[in-house]
């Protein structure tokens, strides 16, 4: 919806001239003030003038400045039990939720007898996190042993196999692996790494994520300075992460894996793998560099789940294989 169509729309809905006003208004103030882009300012709009547009046709009445001030907890909970019944999922409902309360918060600062508490103390319908989608342990493997094909230069390919072998094999994210300067070669046992909010951790360094950096610091024909970035593009310059998604994107599609094969999958893998091997939350915590548990636990659904598809694939009362 273009910006003319969604005033447009705003202009039928059954809300008093003032109201909409109030909303074009709002709108404006994202695009000038806060330089919201043209997709947000058409998601808030549509959010907040079909909440407008419920309100009048559930009071049998023009939605206005009164109607929300008399607004209930049960006109709240009604609106989003209708947009849950009409299909929307609950985090739509949610973010929907969401631009209403900004609405009403701006509006309050404008309006001194409007009072936005109820809105603002509504709570949003609970939707889960979705989980990580790491590969399978063969699957990870065959990745890291084929990324090389990707590439013509000896230098590039032992590169690329360099990087998603600190993803898989130290957990890194991949501006985490792109950090690493011409200092920390030779890798030692452990890598001090700095992640995101600036938060440090020591990562330990496998053999395996070792020996590929090295082979990738033995064929590398810049030159590595100590402050220089280690990992390089073609031309020399820091190698952009873009190179590494496009690389592991053609993997993906000879080996057949599914879309969500990509860099940070294999940062989910090695997690995933290491808590299924019996690794301890608050560790695995640690080493991803996760400021909050409750992060890392997302890890422990994965794991779970793949025993339930087990379970439904063997089991025989599951409608699986007969026991033998």
């Amino acid at each position: 919806m273009t910006r003319q169509q969604g005033e447009t729309a705003d202009a039928t809905l059954a809300i008093s001239p003032a109201l909409r006003q109030a909303l074009a208004d709002w709108l404006a103030a994202l695009r000038g003030l806060r330089d919201a882009s043209p997709h947000t300012i058409d998601a808030y709009r549509a959010d907040v003038a079909g909440f407008l547009d419920f309100l009048a046709r559930h009071r049998g009445e023009a939605a206005g400045l009164s109607q929300l001030r008399d607004l209930t907890q049960s006109d709240l909970r009604a609106w989003m039990a209708q947009a849950r019944a009409g299909g929307k999922a609950a985090r739509s409902v949610a973010r929907g939720l969401s631009a209403v309360k900004a609405f009403a918060r701006w509006l309050a600062e404008r309006e001194p007898s409007f009072d936005p508490t109820m809105i603002l103390s509504a709570r949003a319908p609970r939707f889960g996190r979705p989980l990580p989608r790491p590969l399978s342990e063969k699957d990870a493997r065959a990745v890291l042993d084929g990324i090389s094909e990707e590439r013509d230069s000896d230098w590039q390919r032992v590169r690329d196999i360099a990087v998603v072998t600190l993803l898989y094999g130290c957990g890194l994210r991949i501006s985490e692996a792109l950090s690493l300067c011409g200092r920390d070669v030779p890798l030692a046992e452990s890598l001090r790494i700095r992640g995101k909010g600036g938060k440090e951790r020591l990562v330990p360094v496998i053999p395996a994520a070792a020996r590929a950096v090295s082979d990738y610091v033995r064929l590398c024909p810049h030159a590595l300075t100590p402050e220089a970035p280690l990992f390089r593009g073609a031309r020399g310059g820091a190698l952009n992460p873009r190179q590494i998604a496009l690389a592991m994107e053609g993997v993906r599609l000879r080996l057949g894996l599914p879309a969500t094969a990509t860099p940070h999958a294999l940062r989910h893998s090695f997690a995933t793998h290491l808590l299924g091997a019996g690794g301890n939350l608050r560790a695995i915590q640690e080493l991803l560099g996760h400021a909050s548990l409750a992060t890392t636990q997302i890890y422990t659904g994965v794991d779970a789940a793949r025993l339930m598809e087990v379970y439904r694939a063997a089991h025989p009362r599951a409608g699986g294989a007969p026991a033998k």
